[in-house]
């Protein structure tokens, strides 16, 4: 399965995909044209809305794999429908590119977040705009072009903000934050990424410097912290670090660490503790970063030094 690249610039592209609800189907991007591809198969269905602007986020819509949502580099929301090749709405209300978009079945909404760390609530009635909301970033910090990505909690009210500035909490009927944690002490570096884990329980961030935190996603108290020494190993350069990750389907306490050098690390806590934070304390209050960790790279599948 290939994006269509033509015309485009690779350094300067944006990829972005997204699984189907029943995970039979993956839309695609990386600068060129969307592409709809069959997980059966692996063959192209179709290809659609060509640059420019690129797409620079995916999202299907959870009740019907012919509506998707399109992020654009224009800051436009795109409404496409596969089944008819149209566009039914355009959506307008940030004023850079679009960085996340969540759907919530329950609510019947489209949370859209941007570059301008701006927050959107659009119905999936009328698509008309129901509530919008910049972040609160800390003092003397905000960061030009910033990704702002959005993920909803399993219950469906709830969702989770991710800035380099701050993980938060958000209500998304009134759109009202419930919780704010800001980088500080042990975990000073800008966030890079941020996901709930599989049963919502739990939110898994990864920093800048190569560190992850582990916290309470109710009350975003720090649980644990990953050090970056206990993971990679000594001879992977000083500036690798998680670009992206991503929380196992069914097991609440693993995750998967995509790096900056092309490496996948999957992590899990020590067999004897079984959970994230349950070692005895470290001299500045946060739980033990011990961690059974698991590297893929291109020599395989190996047991990193403890």
């Amino acid at each position: 399965m290939t994006n269509d690249i033509s015309d485009t610039n690779p350094e300067d592209a944006v990829p972005c995909f997204a699984l189907s609800k029943n995970d039979s189907y993956v839309m695609s991007a990386s600068g060129g044209k969307v592409s709809l591809f069959n997980m059966m198969t692996f063959k192209t269905m179709t290809t659609f809305m060509a640059p420019p602007p690129p797409a620079t986020f995916l999202a299907f819509h959870p009740q019907d794999n012919n509506i998707i949502a399109i992020g654009m580099e224009d800051s436009t929301i795109q409404i496409y429908n596969v089944r008819v090749d149209e566009v039914k709405s355009k959506l307008k209300g940030h004023q850079k590119r679009v960085t996340g978009l969540a759907f919530s079945h329950v609510l019947n909404v489209l949370v859209s977040s941007g570059a301008d760390a701006q927050l959107c609530v659009w119905g999936t009635d009328g698509w008309e705009r129901l509530r919008n909301k910049f972040l609160q970033l800390p003092a003397g910090r905000s960061p030009p072009q910033a990704e702002t990505r959005v993920q909803f909690h399993q219950d469906q009210i709830h969702f989770l903000v991710v800035h380099e500035t701050q993980i938060a909490i958000y209500e998304a009927n009134k759109l009202e934050c419930l919780k704010q944690w800001i980088p500080a002490e042990s975990l000073s570096a800008p966030i890079s990424h941020a996901t709930y884990s599989c049963d919502s329980q739990l939110i898994y961030a990864s920093f800048f410097d190569g560190a992850v935190g582990v916290f309470h996603a109710g009350s975003l108290r720090l649980r644990c912290r990953i050090s970056p020494s206990s993971y990679l190993s000594s001879n992977v350069s000083s500036g690798v670090y998680p670009l992206v990750i991503a929380a196992h389907p069914s097991e609440p306490n693993q995750f998967a660490l995509g790096l900056s050098d092309g490496s996948v690390h999957v992590l899990e806590p020590l067999e004897s503790e079984g959970k994230w934070g349950t070692g005895p304390p470290a001299e500045n209050g946060l739980a033990s970063n011990a961690s059974t960790v698991l590297t893929t790279g291109t020599s395989g599948l190996e047991q990193a030094p403890r």
